[in-house]
């Protein structure tokens, strides 16, 4: 049997920096310390997070699919209601400091796991690169990837459309920046 695991991208914020110049705020602020607009500002948007997961609940492992959730825009690899997510979708789980340490299925490339785990965040990241395409160009974003909605899926059809590219670091993220 698999049970299905989700969870949502965050919008754009303003990622101002109140720790002055020297270090940019994900490497000076712990996850609980940071303000609103930071933690906003870790979601790099690639939408991994959004894909349905399955998770074996014989074995615990977790299984990602390229089905995106109900709410999810394959366009703009943005949530279509974030704010009401968790009323409209009950098995959204929103992202905390906690969630994301205990999370497994959290992706590799996740910046909220990457800082919790004392990492920095990659080249391609928009705090970093300074441009929201860079994601796609590392082939970290879902963007052109999504095969269909959940709504447009039937369970059987699901665990066919299992896919290991979710859960794993592209290979041109993995390079130094140009």
């Amino acid at each position: 049997d698999m049970m299905t695991t989700r969870s949502t991208p965050t919008p754009e914020a303003d990622a101002a920096d109140p720790s002055g110049p020297d270090l940019p705020f994900w490497q000076t602020t712990p996850l609980e310390a940071m303000t609103p607009a930071q933690w906003e500002s870790l979601c790099d948007g690639c939408g991994r997070c959004c894909l349905v997961k399955l998770e074996d609940e014989d074995t615990g492992a977790i299984h990602a699919t390229d089905v995106a959730c109900r709410l999810f825009d394959a366009g703009t690899c943005r949530c279509k209601d974030y704010v009401n997510r968790t009323t409209v979708v009950p098995d959204c789980v929103s992202l905390t400091p906690q969630a994301v340490r205990t999370l497994a299925w959290l992706p590799p490339t996740c910046a909220y796991r990457l800082v919790a785990d004392g990492k920095d965040l990659p080249h391609w990241h928009p705090l970093v690169s300074g441009r929201a395409e860079s994601v796609v160009e590392a082939g970290v974003s879902v963007k052109g990837r999504v095969h269909a909605g959940e709504d447009d899926v039937m369970l059987d059809e699901l665990l066919s459309r299992i896919r290991h590219w979710p859960l794993a670091w592209p290979r041109r993220a993995k390079r130094k920046a140009p």
